[in-house]
């Protein structure tokens, strides 16, 4: 892999991402960082994708990534979407964990596959061959809108607290509906995000193909 220098594109990527309440606020409160604040309902986030090829990123390569984490009280540039916390990041390209890791993303090895079954979605990640989480969601073909903006996501990096902007575009399909989010590792930190019974999903959507940077712009913030 070639020097890495901010920011990468990648384009057309299949990914699906939500929000959810959790089971035990508490959990998740303790793994956002103490100088940021949750929303009001502690609603965390999951995007589970794959680049199979490496000729659609500007230079990760191929790779897998399912990232979560826990919503702010703060907001991206669009002043509607939560700026972000990532408690986990779990990645396929070594080379692509060492440039997240050095902008203080918590980049570790793991794996995410997704596969589409008579309309059916499944995503499952794992990390060292045990399944972390498996999700199903009914995606239909038809483009509903797309959807255009920035994400924000906080990182901590040497004591301070980074802003990274990452622009997105992302063509998202209707019908959709999260049928069932399992995690299935209690030993795994990552299972203090677990979702409350029923099941409530706050936000989200399937895109068959999006396109984003990463990241596009970083600011540190003043806490």
């Amino acid at each position: 892999m070639a020097n890495l220098v901010s920011p990468q594109m990648v384009v057309n990527t299949p990914l699906s991402y939500f929000t959810w309440i959790p089971a035990d606020p508490d959990a998740v409160r303790k793994l956002l960082h103490p100088k940021l604040n949750p929303t009001a309902n502690m609603q965390c986030f999951i995007n589970q994708y794959q680049v199979l090829d490496a000729e659609l990123t500007s230079g990760f390569g191929a790779y897998t990534l399912t990232y979560a984490g826990v919503d702010t009280d703060r907001f991206a540039p669009d002043g509607e979407i939560p700026t972000r916390w990532w408690t986990h990041y779990l990645n396929s390209n070594a080379g692509m964990r060492a440039y997240a890791a050095e902008r203080g993303v918590p980049a570790t090895a793991g794996e995410t596959k997704l596969e589409i079954s008579d309309g059916i979605l499944t995503a499952v990640t794992k990390a060292e061959g045990i399944e972390l989480i498996r999700t199903t969601v009914r995606v239909g073909e038809q483009i509903a809108e797309v959807a255009r903006g920035q994400l924000s996501y906080v990182t901590e990096l040497d004591g301070k607290l980074i802003d990274g902007i990452y622009p997105f575009i992302a063509p998202m399909v209707t019908p959709w509906e999260v049928l069932s989010f399992e995690f299935l590792a209690p030993d795994h930190s990552i299972y203090a995000l677990r979702p409350a019974s029923p099941l409530n999903v706050t936000w989200g959507f399937y895109s068959p193909a999006a396109s984003f940077t990463y990241p596009g712009g970083e600011n540190v913030l003043d806490l």
